[in-house]
C-alpha cells in the first residue's frame, strides 16, 4: 500500500519529562495555496530536543518565532522538530502541479505528513539524498557559526563538542586558512571522526593536563573558540583555552541549566569576548549581504561537497521514537545523528 493511502497523520509529542508519544489525527487536504508533504525522514536535534526530553527548556519561551511550523511555547505537550525531508504528495488548487513529486526540506516537526506553504519549502538539489538532506538545518547552523566567528587567515581555532553540529562546524573550519584547528571532545570515537573531518588535533577535555594540552599541540591559546558541547561547565574551559583579545562563540543552548563562570582570572585583563550565535538570526552587520536565501544556497552547496554519511548513525521508525530519545539520553556516545523514519 502506498503511504498516501493511509488516512491518518502520525505526530510525535513531548508529553512530559522523558516521555514521548506518537498520536494520530485525520489526514488533512491541502488548502488552495498549500501542499501536503509525505515525510521520508527527519533529524532529531540532540541538543535542543534533549533539553525538551529532559524538561530543561524554559516553558515560557516561544518554540521559534522565525519558523511558521513551530507555534506556541515549550510547555508540555508539544510537537517539535525542524529538519524534515519528504515528497510533495498533493497540491492545492492554486499551486503548480510541478511541485508534485518534488523532494523537499522543511523546518517542520516530526510527523508523517504535513501541510505547508510552498514558499517555506526548500527543494532538495539533485545529488543529495533525502537522508543527507536531513542535515541541512545542522549545516546551516554551522554556516552561521562561521559567519559570526569570522575566522581569519593564520588564526588558531578550537571547537568544544563534536556532536553533529560540532563536527560540521569543524568540517567547514577545516576549509579555511587557519594555522591550527583543535577539536575538544571527551568521546574518543568522535575525536577520531573530528580528525577525519579535518581537525589538526583532537583532545580530551577530561584529561588532567587540559587546557595545557591545547597549548602543547598549537603552541599558544586559541584566537577563536566555539562552545558547542551543550555543557555550561565547558564555558570555563573555552575561556581558559582562548588567548588575548580572543573570541568565544557560544552556539550551545543550555535551557534552564545555569552557567557559573570563573571570570576573576585572565578573562578581564585579556579582553576576551563572549558572543552567542544562533541560526534563526544573523549579525546585523552581515544582514545586508547575507540574506537567508544566500545562506541556504551556500548550505546546499557545502552539503553536497562534504562527505556527511558517516554522521548518520541510526535510523529509528517513528513508532519507536521513545527508544531513539533513550539512546541519546543514556548512550550518547553510541550515536551522532539519529533519524526518525516514516513508512
Amino acid at each position: 500500500m502506498h503511504p498516501e493511502a493511509d488516512s491518518r497523520v502520525r505526530s510525535l509529542y513531548f508529553t512530559g519529562p522523558r516521555t514521548v508519544d506518537v498520536r494520530s489525527r485525520p489526514l488533512p487536504d491541502p488548502g488552495p495555496e498549500e501542499v501536503r508533504v509525505r515525510t521520508i525522514a527527519s533529524a532529531i536535534s540532540a541538543g535542543t530536543e534533549g533539553l525538551l526530553y529532559r524538561g530543561e527548556a524554559p516553558t515560557e519561551l516561544p518554540a521559534d518565532e522565525e519558523l511558521e511550523a513551530l507555534d506556541g511555547d515549550f510547555s508540555f505537550p508539544l510537537r517539535y522538530g525542524y529538519a524534515a525531508v519528504g515528497e510533495v504528495a498533493a497540491v492545492g488548487a492554486s499551486v503548480s502541479a510541478e511541485w508534485l513529486g518534488r523532494t523537499v526540506f522543511a523546518y517542520n516537526a516530526h510527523e508523517s505528513r504535513f501541510l505547508a506553504d510552498p514558499e517555506t519549502l526548500l527543494p532538495v538539489p539533485d545529488g543529495i539524498s533525502p537522508r543527507e538532506a536531513t542535515l541541512f538545518a545542522n549545516l546551516e547552523t554551522a554556516v552561521t557559526f562561521l559567519l559570526d566567528g569570522a575566522p581569519l587567515f593564520g588564526e588558531r581555532a578550537a571547537v568544544f563538542g563534536q556532536g553533529t553540529v560540532g563536527l560540521l562546524t569543524t568540517a567547514l573550519l577545516a576549509r579555511t586558512p587557519l594555522e591550527a584547528l583543535v577539536a575538544v571532545e571527551p568521546d574518543e570515537k568522535r575525536r577520531r571522526c573530528a580528525e577525519r573531518f579535518g581537525a589538526d588535533h583532537a583532545v580530551d577535555p577530561a584529561a588532567d593536563e587540559f587546557p595545557d594540552a591545547f597549548r602543547e599541540v598549537t603552541g599558544d591559546r586559541a584566537d577563536l573558540t566555539y562552545e558547542l558541547s551543550g555543557d555550561p561547565d565547558a564555558l570555563d574551559d573555552a575561556i581558559a583555552t582562548t588567548g588575548f583579545d580572543g573570541r568565544v562563540i557560544v552556539g550551545s543552548w543550555y535551557g534552564t541549566k545555569p552557567a557559573t563562570l570563573d571570570l576573576g582570572g585572565r578573562f578581564h585583563r585579556d579582553r576576551i569576548e563572549i558572543r552567542s550565535s544562533q541560526v534563526s538570526t544573523i549579525d546585523p552587520r552581515l544582514s545586508g549581504r547575507w540574506s537567508r536565501q544566500r545562506r541556504h544556497e551556500l548550505t546546499w552547496e557545502w552539503l553536497e561537497r562534504l562527505e556527511v554519511s558517516e554522521l548518520l548513525t541510526h535510523d529509528v521508525p517513528l513508532e519507536d521514537a521513545a527508544e531513539a530519545y533513550e539512546l541519546l539520553e543514556k548512550r550518547p556516545d553510541d550515536a551522532i545523528q539519529v533519524l526518525l523514519t516514516y513508512e
